[in-house]
């Protein structure tokens, strides 16, 4: 494979930072966190440089005590080999100890297999394809946002519920899309409705959906089914009203990021349904979290960057109790002890870490507000529902992980 000249710049810089107060100390033990994710493509909105400035806030707000931390970061261009690069290089010579965040899908796949062959742990925030804690669940990761069944049933069942019981799919060539289409397919069938049709795209080379839109409004289907992320979604959408879809048939916009909303504008996005984890004007500590962050940040968290905070303070809290030096010599032992230790911060509350490593929090469905209901520019949901956490995730005797008894 080839390795271009910014990838490998990006996979060299490191922010070295020490606990607040504290000057770095000669023979501490060092943790490493190499945050691998978009920025520079179609997914640098909804991580990029914005989800490493959230992993280094937990960094600076955890008493690291007896150990330092430090955060490297790369691009890994949405290509797993190239993402794979990267990581081994991280593992095998810049002692690298957590790999963190890893969209799309197709990488994080990817970074979930050389972390358990390397024995270290791999906490992925955006990525969506249930998959990671099913078929392909490994006892060295823990997907931490949310997921395509999530999604599926969040969103896919509000559809159900107000009479959508037939759909046509957007979906992009790419593992998460594929998950996206598959989980809300059954949530419909199950249901008694139907899918009656779906267009698959190349990604990341498409910008034109005039031809899978005119397909899918002479379908006859109640529901589009949008699968794309980011500037897919965006594109979709905008180019949905143009064609005048929204008055023939509902948008359900399966994977959404408050930013994409931020940067799709109210007037476009209105109507729109949505399942997110976080949101920053949930509660008292979501706002809290704002406040602390966004002198940092060029656009406000959304869920996944919000994340990349909750995943290192709780990475960091599980080394403190076990020790550096044992953390870093085993990255299954460490994910169990993760896994032993209740979650709890200012992003997405109390939780825990399921055995197949699926991180547990409540779901909350949204609708956009008007732009006459919209207070500021990033005044932009309101809450429809929220889903205790035993519900709003696939039951993990469905998930079929292969180290899972039930």
């Amino acid at each position: 494979m080839t390795i271009t000249r910014r990838t490998m710049l990006g996979a060299a810089s490191a922010a070295a930072l020490a606990s607040p107060g504290r000057a770095r100390a000669q023979g501490k033990p060092v943790i490493k966190i190499g945050v691998i994710n978009d920025q520079s493509g179609p997914y640098r909105d909804i991580t990029g440089l914005n989800g490493v400035a959230c992993a280094k806030q937990a960094v600076q707000e955890f008493n690291a005590g007896g150990f330092e931390v430090q955060i490297v970061t790369a691009d890994h261009q949405n290509k797993p080999d190239i993402g794979v690069s990267i990581a081994r290089q991280w593992i095998d010579q810049d002692g690298v100890d957590l790999v963190l965040d890893g969209p799309s899908s197709a990488v994080a796949l990817a970074l979930s297999s050389l972390c358990r062959e390397k024995n270290k742990v791999f906490l992925t925030t955006a990525a969506a394809t249930s998959d990671l804690t099913g078929k392909s669940c490994s006892p060295n990761t823990v997907q931490w946002v949310y997921d395509s069944y999530m999604e599926a049933k969040s969103t896919g069942g509000a559809m159900i519920k107000a009479g959508g019981d037939s759909w046509f799919f957007i979906t992009p060539n790419y593992a998460a899309g594929l998950a996206y289409q598959r989980d809300t397919t059954r949530l419909v069938e199950a249901a008694g409705g139907k899918v009656v049709g779906a267009h698959l795209y190349p990604f990341p080379e498409s910008t034109d959906f005039s031809s899978p839109l005119i397909e899918a409004q002479s379908s006859g289907a109640k529901v589009l089914g949008i699968a794309g992320a980011g500037s897919d979604l965006i594109n979709i959408v905008k180019q949905a009203r143009e064609f005048g879809i929204p008055a023939k048939m509902k948008m359900a916009a399966l994977v959404v990021f408050s930013t994409d909303i931020h940067a799709m504008g109210l007037e476009m996005a209105q109507g729109l349904y949505m399942s997110e984890t976080y949101y920053w004007d949930l509660n008292d500590r979501t706002r809290a979290f704002q406040n602390r962050i966004k002198s940092k940040v060029t656009l406000w968290p959304n869920m996944a960057q919000a994340g990349n905070y909750s995943a290192a303070l709780h990475y960091l809290k599980a080394v403190q109790d076990m020790g550096p030096a044992a953390a870093k010599a085993d990255g299954v032992a460490l994910v169990d002890r993760m896994k032993a230790i209740p979650t709890d911060d200012d992003c997405f509350g109390q939780g825990k870490i399921r055995v197949d490593g699926r991180k547990m929090h409540p779901t909350y469905l949204f609708t956009t507000k008007t732009p006459a209901e919209s207070r500021h520019e990033w005044d932009i949901y309101k809450l429809v529902a929220t889903t205790p956490a035993d519900e709003a995730w696939r039951p993990l005797s469905e998930g079929g992980c292969a180290f899972v008894k039930t």
